[in-house]
């Protein structure tokens, strides 16, 4: 049976590293990255992750449809890191306004994390431990986020809260 371990916790918490940590031991391993280098900060940020894990994944990049990326992963791949969900999240709010699309789009990951193609570690920021934001947009984010986190965590066959780089395993 492949695992499929759902990584979750707030901004710095060490989701990313710990992902990294639970990825080391397979051989042939795979970043699916969804962030996209809009600017330059995000340019730096996504500059500083590459580094970070080095030269031992095979980095594909997939902004809205990471499950046709999970089924054309490269022969032999045993492990899938993808990361994150949340950002993920903000890109099917951007580029679809229609709320069925995006739960199409949710649904098309689910369908492929019910017979992964090989482990698959899925990295998500818990939003729903703050505030109310206070504007109509952002709570449609977090909205959809908390939907995409909740569905994806009900398929994991383990999942970890990670609180001031301490893994909490949730199942």
């Amino acid at each position: 049976m492949r695992n499929v371990i759902y990584v979750t916790g707030g901004a710095r918490s060490g989701k990313s590293s710990f992902a990294l940590q639970q990825a080391v031991r397979y051989k042939k391993k795979v970043f699916l990255a969804t962030a996209e280098p809009f600017d330059d900060e995000m340019k730096s940020r996504i500059g500083k992750h590459r580094a970070e894990r080095g030269e031992q994944f095979i980095t594909i990049e997939e902004p809205l449809y990471p499950e046709q990326a999970l089924l054309n992963l490269p022969p032999g791949s045993e492990v899938v890191l993808l990361d994150c969900l949340t950002v993920w999240a903000g890109n099917l709010m951007h580029c679809f306004e229609d709320e069925g699309e995006i739960n199409n789009r949710i649904d098309c990951l689910l369908e492929v994390l019910r017979q992964p193609p090989c482990d698959i570690i899925l990295v998500s920021n818990e939003v729903g431990m703050g505030i109310v934001p206070e504007n109509a947009m952002a709570r449609r984010f977090r909205d959809i986020a908390g939907i995409v986190n909740q569905k994806v965590a009900s398929r994991a066959t383990e999942a970890y809260l990670l609180c001031s780089g301490l893994p909490i395993r949730l199942k």
